[in-house]
């Protein structure tokens, strides 16, 4: 496509636009080892193209494992889907020590980062347009295009919704990473180690 000068037309929205009011935090994550389970997660937007029209998915990770902790498809660009995204895998997995993501609006918005703050988690924010600061969330949604939403053509946001679910639930349950050799998302979250504090 580079030496016969073709490009794609479908149209290619940004999703990460920067609000110029809202706080920028510094990126956390240069030279840090990430090793283990809930040390990091990272969450982004991405473009889902449909038959007709287009969604807005969210999607938080586990950076170590890989594993998508939680997601949410939205028909518009409001922080108010990845606020709630946040606040369920919060509760259904407990706190991260730091949270990464890029500098768009619905990350840098007081809505989202006091929910963080309240949880004591430290905020990473990616260097403006380096998108490989965050390139763990970037491979995932490049497998979920290429492997399920290019593939379907999805006509209702139900269908989005169903398909986009099974192929998580796939990816999560039954795909090994080559991080992690044979284990699969799952398994490898589910080596982290016990949190001491929990009584027993």
């Amino acid at each position: 496509m580079k030496l016969m000068c073709l490009v794609p037309i479908y149209q290619e929205p940004k999703t990460s636009k920067k609000h110029p009011e809202h706080k920028i935090y510094p990126y956390l994550l240069k030279d840090l080892p990430i090793t283990r389970p809930n040390q990091v997660w990272c969450a982004d937007i991405s473009y889902i193209p449909m038959r007709r029209g287009f969604l807005y998915l969210v999607a938080i990770m586990d950076w170590h494992s890989r594993k998508v902790l939680n997601w949410r498809l939205s028909n518009s660009m409001d922080a108010g889907f990845c606020v709630e995204a946040l606040k369920e895998a919060l509760a259904g997995y407990g706190t991260p020590e730091i949270f990464n993501t890029d500098q768009g609006s619905q990350f840098t918005s007081t809505d989202f980062t006091d929910v963080l703050r309240d949880a004591t988690v430290k905020i990473s924010m990616d260097g403006r347009g380096r998108w490989i600061d965050n390139r763990m969330i970037e491979r995932l949604w490049r497998s979920l295009k290429y492997e399920c939403v290019y593939l379907n053509a999805f006509e209702t946001g139900s269908e989005a919704r169903d398909g986009i679910g099974g192929w998580i639930s796939y990816y999560n349950e039954r795909r090994p990473h080559s991080s992690h050799g044979i284990m699969t998302p799952d398994e490898a979250y589910g080596r982290r180690t016990p949190d001491l504090k929990v009584a027993a």
